[in-house]
């Protein structure tokens, strides 16, 4: 990354094959599958930017949340490159670096806005202060959106990755035909719950199932999305109230959900505010977002030590250890 717009490269090893057969990412897979690529994509990321070691300012790197397993060998890995190179290391947390996916996208997109941040661990309305500066205004109580989409695709024999599948089957079905709860959290009308949701898709597959009825996929997927989406923007249409911001932001790899984006896109035009979305293939985890938010941690001053270590769980708007 260069100045944290610009991507001279941008190379991805998808391990989506190896985690279909088991409908979902499996830890262990995942890690060993970090382990066997980091080396080479790296070597070629750099081959493909035409860069040298010596070229660059610092490395940065996914350090916290996620499974941990597969932090640590980043981590690891990027601690490893940091001291043979003598440069200095920047942590990243994952969902800053989803934010910034917008700068690589949106050139013209500077804080303050608003943001919602959805995926398959999290679901959170974020006010971007600054580059490094978050306040978290809501998140979900139990399971995130990604995850209940991702569930119910799996109860309707969709194969992993879920969500994206689900998104292509509902595609031309009826979203009124299932009715769906819209559950909220007394007290804080920010916050997001999916479970409710999640538990009543698959009592409507399992009754219909003991019945011996067919249930149809495009019709109860559209509806299932339609419920979801329904939450996610009428919380952000909350907190665009409460910010009183005219950009808003949307990432995370439910981010590239078709009816998420149209809807954002309705609600904006709505409300005469500016819409920022990634591009596609800049919704899900990749390292050029990373590379993206590093460079504004790395210009605030927010370098680590050798002794950084990966976190499973962090709160955006904490701070890693300082150097």
């Amino acid at each position: 990354m260069e100045d944290g717009r610009k991507v001279l490269s941008a190379v991805v090893a998808s391990q989506i094959q190896e985690h279909i057969k088991f409908g979902g990412v499996v830890p262990e897979i995942a890690s060993r599958q970090h382990t066997e690529n980091i080396a080479d994509v790296v070597a070629v990321a750099m081959r493909t930017a035409a860069l040298d070691y010596d070229m660059l300012d610092a490395v940065a790197v996914t350090a916290a949340p996620g499974l941990i397993g597969a932090l640590l060998v980043g981590v690891s890995f990027a601690k490893g490159l940091a001291y043979s190179s003598g440069l200095p290391i920047v942590p990243v947390h994952h969902l800053r670096g989803h934010i910034a996916s917008n700068y690589i996208c949106h050139p013209d997109l500077e804080p303050p806005f608003t943001a919602l941040v959805v995926s398959g661990g999290h679901s959170h309305l974020i006010r971007v202060n600054g580059y490094t500066d978050f306040t978290v205004l809501g998140r979900t109580r139990d399971d995130a959106a990604g995850e209940a989409l991702d569930k119910a695709a799996r109860a309707m024999g969709l194969d992993y990755p879920g969500g994206a599948n689900l998104d292509k089957a509902a595609k031309d079905g009826n979203d009124r035909a299932y009715e769906f709860p819209h559950p909220r959290v007394d007290g804080s009308p920010l916050d997001f719950s999916f479970s409710g949701l999640k538990t009543q898709v698959l009592n409507t597959i399992n009754s219909a199932n003991q019945r011996g009825e067919t249930v149809s996929v495009p019709d109860l997927g559209a509806s299932y999305i339609k419920a979801v989406v329904d939450c996610l923007i009428k919380r952000a249409e909350l907190a665009l109230d409460m910010t009183g911001d005219g950009k808003f932001v949307i990432a995370g790899g439910v981010s590239a959900n078709s009816v998420l984006r149209r809807r954002a896109a309705g609600m904006c035009e709505k409300r005469k505010i500016k819409l920022f979305m990634p591009e596609l293939r800049f919704c899900g985890d990749n390292a050029a977002m990373i590379g993206a938010q590093g460079f504004y941690e790395f210009t605030s001053g927010h370098t680590a030590s050798l002794r950084l270590n990966a976190k499973a769980t962090m709160e955006i708007d904490a701070a890693f250890p300082a150097e």
